[in-house]
């Protein structure tokens, strides 16, 4: 069997791992290596470990880099055929790794896999971050089977189909070791959020497939980092979508895209504004100036893609924001299938 390497991210967190790291260390895979990645904590996680976990490998960085510099940086120090980017606030079910790895290991064209992400307070739901495999519509806004912006469908086997998607959930992240490092990793400057969706959006273009095993699953606590509604959240959802579009779309595309986002995004932070979520209103200002930052001054510090004529699936060639607030139209299944 090829080696695979668990490598939980982890800041100030030791609630969540205390909690969450027995499903993970009763996973059953002989070949597997848990590896916890700490990104300079001020808790006790480190002790915790040392003390309760000491078969669990520990990489100490020497600051908080976030998500997507945290893995950068982790990884280097980690040899596997492949990598599992675990959240520290995920539960996982007995044999939940194999079904992927069987996956990949027959199509090789697969460069990355997700398990069926639910939700952990309710475990008849599906999660938002990532739910039965993500997609993007045309103007760049992410959802997923099971998950149209807060909308979270319960999990009846409507979308137990194993299949291409367009991005997998980084809260479970399979993916192959040497081809991560080829495309250049998460994009740093990103830090946090929507990272994965470029990384995927990359590794399609270079060629690759992104797939949903729903075989394997998992269940999401979400939020554990920075909840909903944060400013800090909202600025880096928002600047680094932009960012995500600008470095991904073709030319032609990016250039009235990017505008038209601006435009749709502006009104909602004034809907917001006038629904007294003044938080929200700023932050998304506050993102189209970063985006704008990056596209003249800091464009250089971020990760592009490998341009190898990849087909990219799990594209939506329409609006999802018409879908859901004009049409009306709530799930997965009424959008893209067209059924209730």
């Amino acid at each position: 069997m090829p080696t695979i390497a668990i490598v939980i991210l982890n800041f100030n967190g030791r609630h969540h791992l205390e909690q969450y790291l027995p499903s993970v260390m009763a996973s059953t895979c002989p070949t597997m290596e848990v590896i916890v990645a700490d990104n300079a904590s001020t808790d006790d996680s480190v002790s915790f470990l040392q003390q309760y976990y000491p078969a669990v490998r520990i990489i100490q960085l020497d600051r908080n880099y976030g998500f997507a510099g945290g893995y950068n940086q982790a990884l280097k120090q980690v040899k596997s055929d492949y990598y599992v980017l675990l959240n520290s606030d995920v539960e996982v079910e007995p044999g939940w790794i194999e079904p992927i790895l069987a996956l990949m290991e027959k199509d090789p064209t697969i460069g990355a896999c997700q398990p069926k992400i639910k939700m952990y307070a309710n475990k008849e739901l599906f999660e938002y971050a990532g739910a039965a495999g993500g997609w993007l519509d045309y103007l760049g806004y992410p959802f997923a089977r099971g998950r149209i912006f807060d909308v979270l469908e319960k999990d009846i086997g409507q979308y137990d189909q194993t299949e291409p998607i367009f991005w997998a959930g980084g809260c479970a992240l399979f993916v192959r070791a040497e081809l991560y490092h080829q495309l250049g990793g998460m994009d740093t400057y990103f830090f946090a959020h929507q990272e994965e969706i470029d990384f995927c959006w990359r590794l399609q273009l270079a060629g690759y497939k992104v797939y949903v095993c729903t075989d394997s699953v998992v269940y999401h606590l979400g939020g554990g980092t920075l909840p909903k509604g944060n400013e800090r959240k909202v600025f880096l959802n928002f600047r680094n979508n932009l960012i995500m579009m600008a470095k991904n779309l073709p030319a032609g595309q990016m250039a009235w895209k990017i505008p038209f986002r601006f435009f749709l995004d502006t009104i909602s932070a004034w809907k917001s504004l006038l629904a007294g979520e003044g938080v929200y209103f700023l932050a998304v200002l506050e993102a189209h100036f970063g985006f704008l930052k990056w596209l003249f001054f800091k464009r250089k510090q971020s990760v592009f893609p490998i341009r190898k004529g990849g087909k990219v699936e799990g594209w939506y060639g329409h609006s999802i924001v018409w879908q859901y607030f004009v049409a009306g139209k709530k799930t997965f299944s009424e959008i893209v299938n067209g059924k209730k």
